[in-house]
């Protein structure tokens, strides 16, 4: 491989203009296309095979005029007052105006008041399903109630979800970037042309997303986390990549082949580290549920794009930089060569090897323990940002009536004939009542053939509660006893559990599965067993330091200020197994970057030891300005107020330091010490059926040496 990367870099180094060409042609045309066909975003989790999923696709068929989208304005008299129907009714004809809506229920009529009169729920049913409700709409049902006097008027309901807006708060992640890449270089132009580089094969990833959101429903995390995914690891990877150019050039090659061979070596394990990322997230797929599948799939196709990217446009934009890529000291040839501080480190972590892995292992042990305490949920109102008019509402509606009512269920109790709906839908409202947790049950309300009604169900406490799931699955248990009719739980408390549950199922086996097929890549490129087990092992350390601490923070509320988080309560259902797709992926990045210099070393004829040293000198450097990139780009969504996206952001970067700085540039060279020629261990059964990939580059070497006439000795 590195011998065909070798040829691909200098090839792109030699016809950089045809190859800028292409990508900027690309660029401009996946563009167009995204102009074209851009579809919209979602917001809807839909869990096919589930019950709440089989209850919401009978609302459908059998309910149509409740299958639209709905909200909730919330009304509340002064303090100490009671509602009068004529105050309250000019907010129910606004909302009946409001384009789409196709009824607006008098609280009054409907009795959906306060036991003091004071408070009051008037349901919005709109015609469109929420993911076709437009901005118009959203700004017309806020209006709603505007001329009412002397209440409080407060919105609500799904209505309200919108898409997420990536604004200048992630672009913070990308100056501080930018700052590091500098700092790292020495040069801007070395600067510029990496993040440059980087933001082209974001343009593209991105541009073909778009195009074909009008083919797949996206939610409207996708782009955001592709965006995220993209944009560090394109400008890492082309880190990499220019920081072994610029070492070629100090040991005296021309750019040409300068770039050719970087693209070989450094290339190769870029190929590898995007590859382990790319089956990471596509790995997704395993929990069978399709937003999460499409999530994975969309990020890994950025991922790859930035690989694409890296390998191809780098050298050509390489040509372009000339000399200007290094630092002016070495353009002038006053530079002095000297040891970094890697090479201390590496020293330092091989002589005491013992005490720092038993001090390191320990610690993030003990950062792991908040996460037996693990809880999950989708995001409500609840844990929207204070001010916003969904927040509002939410806290209105459980000041008057209790959180529960954030919280309703619905029982879609269906069967042959309108006599046993009515039959099982009584017999399953005297037994949902008498669940602790359930606050009261309404009356069935049948379809226009009796042969559906639903049962309107109130939990005692809030969405998220433990109660209200305990619930949940107690009334599943109960009404399954009830014969002659079909009853299924469903509302969005009822998906979010059940998104949990179908995610927890879900969880060991992809996780099996991802780890499985990369220490099997890993084999592959490090031709060792110990090294791949060591390095899935450091992801286990990583993965649960990090939950712990965004337990400790987002779900316990400790140092939650500090982060923006208002509302702690349990983590977003699909963050777990979605970070442990990213963060393994990334965390093989650096263990691949870091190690196969020192295979690289190791092959060439370095002691262990020596090696584990060289690969910590040469490559600590550069992987601490990548992780630091990285974890600015992941931060800068922390800023975000969607609490998604904001957990999504935290625990990324988090993760990343832990796994760049105290497992893979602290805990793996102390193993590999420890280990010394044994890390390299491979049966001779394995040696011989796995395939060589050359990633250390020795076959480059010897291509290079044979191909080549030697050079005339001089004479006198």
């Amino acid at each position: 491989m590195a011998t065909l990367l070798y040829r691909l870099g200098r090839f792109s180094f030699r016809n950089r203009g045809r190859v800028a060409a292409v990508w900027l042609l690309l660029l401009a045309l996946l563009g167009v296309a995204a102009a074209l066909f851009l579809g919209p975003s979602s917001d809807k989790f839909s869990m096919p095979g589930t019950e709440s999923q089989r209850a919401l696709d009978s609302l459908v068929r059998e309910f149509p005029q409740a299958s639209g989208a709905v909200g909730v304005i919330v009304v509340a008299a002064p303090e100490g007052g009671k509602l009068d129907p004529a105050v309250v009714a000019p907010v129910v004809e606004e909302a009946a105006a409001v384009p789409g809506v196709v009824a607006a229920i008098d609280p009054f009529q409907a009795r959906a008041l306060s036991p003091d009169g004071r408070y009051a729920l008037v349901q919005v049913q709109f015609k469109d399903k929420i993911d076709d409700i437009t901005d118009v709409q959203r700004k017309a049902y806020l209006k709603a109630g505007a001329s009412a006097t002397g209440i409080q008027v407060e919105h609500g309901g799904e209505v309200l979800r919108a898409a997420p807006e990536v604004g200048g708060s992630e672009a913070i992640g990308v100056l501080i970037a930018a700052i590091v890449l500098i700092v790292t270089f020495g040069s801007l132009v070395a600067a510029g042309m990496t993040l440059l580089n980087a933001l082209v094969g974001v343009g593209v990833g991105m541009a073909g997303l778009f195009a074909l959101s009008g083919v797949f429903e996206l939610t409207s995390v996708t782009p955001v986390l592709a965006l995220m995914l993209g944009l560090a690891v394109g400008i890492d990877y082309s880190l990499f990549i220019t920081s072994r150019y610029r070492q070629f050039l100090a040991d005296g090659l021309d750019r040409e082949e300068a770039a050719g061979r970087a693209t070989g070596t450094a290339g190769s394990a870029v190929v590898f580290a995007g590859a382990t990322v790319v089956i990471a997230l596509a790995g997704l797929f395993v929990a069978g549920i399709p937003f999460l599948t499409v999530m994975g799939l969309a990020a890994a196709g950025t991922v790859a794009v930035a690989v694409l990217v890296a390998l191809t446009l780098l050298p050509a934009i390489l040509a372009y930089a000339g000399p200007r890529v290094l630092p002016r000291k070495q353009r002038d040839g006053r530079a002095v060569a000297k040891e970094g501080f890697g090479y201390t480190w590496g020293r330092l972590v091989s002589r005491l090897r013992v005490p720092i892995l038993l001090i390191g292992i320990v610690g993030l042990g003990v950062l792991a323990l908040p996460v037996q305490d693990l809880r999950l949920a989708l995001p409500d109102a609840g844990t929207a940002a204070p001010g916003t008019p969904e927040r509002a509402a939410y806290d209105l509606t459980s000041k008057g009536f209790g959180e529960g009512f954030n919280a309703r269920l619905i029982a879609v109790v269906s069967a042959e004939d309108a006599a046993a709906v009515n039959t099982a839908a009584g017999q399953a409202a005297a037994l949902i009542q008498q669940v602790p947790g359930v606050l009261a049950v309404a009356p069935p309300q049948p379809n226009a053939t009796g042969t559906t009604a639903l049962l309107a169900i109130i939990p005692k406490e809030g969405p998220t509660a433990a109660s209200t799931e305990a619930a949940v699955h107690a009334i599943r248990g109960k009404v399954a006893t009830i014969a002659g009719a079909e009853i299924a739980v469903t509302g969005a408390t009822a998906v979010g559990i059940d998104v949990s549950d179908k995610l927890g199922e879900a969880m060991p086996v992809y996780l099996l599965l991802v780890v499985g097929l990369s220490v099997l890549l890993l084999m592959l490129v490090f031709r060792s067993i110990l090294v791949p087990l060591k390095a899935a092992l450091g992801f286990l350390l990583t993965i649960g330091s990090t939950f712990g601490i965004t337990v400790a923070i987002f779900q316990e509320g400790r140092l939650a200020g500090l982060f923006g988080v208002e509302v702690p309560g349990p983590l977003v259902s699909f963050l777990p197994i979605l970070l442990i797709g990213i963060l393994f992926g990334l965390a093989m990045d650096y263990e691949v970057f870091l190690v196969s210099r020192m295979r690289e070393d190791f092959v060439h004829g370095d002691t262990a030891r020596q090696a584990t040293i060289n690969g910590m000198g040469h490559n600590a450097r550069v992987v601490t300005a990548a992780a630091l990139i990285m974890t600015s780009v992941f931060g800068g969504f922390v800023f975000m107020e969607d609490p998604i996206i904001k957990s999504m952001g935290f625990a990324l970067a988090l993760g990343v330091l832990i796994d760049a700085f105290v497992v893979r540039m602290t805990l793996v060279p102390a193993v590999m010490a420890m280990l010394g020629r044994a890390a390299w261990w491979l049966p001779k059964v394995l040696d011989r059926v796995l395939p060589d990939f050359d990633v250390e580059g020795e076959r480059l070497n010897h291509h290079l040496a044979t191909s080549r006439p030697p050079v005339p000795e001089r004479v006198g």
